[in-house]
């Protein structure tokens, strides 16, 4: 079973920055699709950013522009720089995979993270 571990979060006011950082139990981040989800109180977990073994990405409109994935292979993580944060950012942040950027959606692990709880507020 594949565990990720989620880390970075933190309390940061309207228009600073983070970087959160996921890391993989099983060498899987060069072979999957790696994707960035979000759950704020009250919500479903939505996808926010996803990035495939080509380096292709894709991002959640809302955060198009701010946020930026990118992954390391030889250290089989997953990041993700987040900037100009806004309080509708605010969320619990997990990572996870699929076979392929489309499938981001219906992710093929299903153990889940802690997550990485990240506050934006004044």
């Amino acid at each position: 079973q594949v565990q990720f571990q989620e880390s970075g979060g933190g309390l940061v006011q309207p228009g600073q920055s983070l970087r959160l950082s996921c890391a993989a139990s099983a060498r899987i981040i060069g072979i999957y699709s790696m994707g960035w989800y979000r759950q704020a109180p009250g919500k479903q977990r939505e996808l926010v950013a996803g990035i495939n073994n080509g380096g292709t990405t894709k991002y959640a409109d809302s955060v198009k522009g701010r946020f930026t994935i990118s992954r390391d292979s030889a250290k089989n993580t997953v990041t993700l720089q987040m900037n100009s944060l806004k309080p509708e950012d605010t969320a619990i942040y997990y990572c996870n995979g699929a076979t392929s950027l489309g499938n981001l959606g219906n992710p093929t692990f299903g153990s889940w993270g802690q997550g990485t709880q990240v506050t934006v507020s004044s």
